[in-house]
């Protein structure tokens, strides 16, 4: 079993930054690729950042491919989302998720990739 907590989310202008971070528990957390997805209001749940085991593979969502990295330290269990230039149409709920096939590198874009799920932090951009 993973659980995961997420935290850094708030209220931030347009064109500022936050840094979302997902703490994990449980000693596999370094053997799992981890995503993140947002969710606005009235919307789906989206992709938006995936990265492998190690570190060594990123995916991004286009919407926010530039403006977002993705990143993980195994020794914290730890993984993070660093958001720049933020837009009004970045406000969501943004949930971390882990995807518990081992050692896997490939990409996951969809949300039946992933079987752990934390309960979102809410990220808010004003005009």
């Amino acid at each position: 079993q993973v659980q995961l907590v997420e935290s850094g989310g708030g209220l931030v202008q347009g064109g500022g930054s936050l840094r979302l971070s997902c703490a994990a528990s449980g000693r596999t957390f370094s053997n799992y690729a981890m995503g993140w997805f947002r969710q606005a209001p009235g919307k789906e749940r989206e992709f938006v950042a995936r990265i492998s085991w190690r570190g060594s593979n990123t995916y991004y969502a286009d919407s926010v491919k530039g403006r977002f990295t993705i990143s993980r330290d195994n020794a914290k269990n730890t993984v993070y989302l660093q958001m720049n230039s933020l837009k009004p149409e970045d406000t969501a709920v943004y949930y971390c998720a882990a995807d518990s096939r081992t050692y896997y590198s490939g990409s996951g874009y969809e949300e039946d990739e992933y079987n752990y799920w934390g309960q979102g932090t809410q990220v808010t951009v004003s005009s």
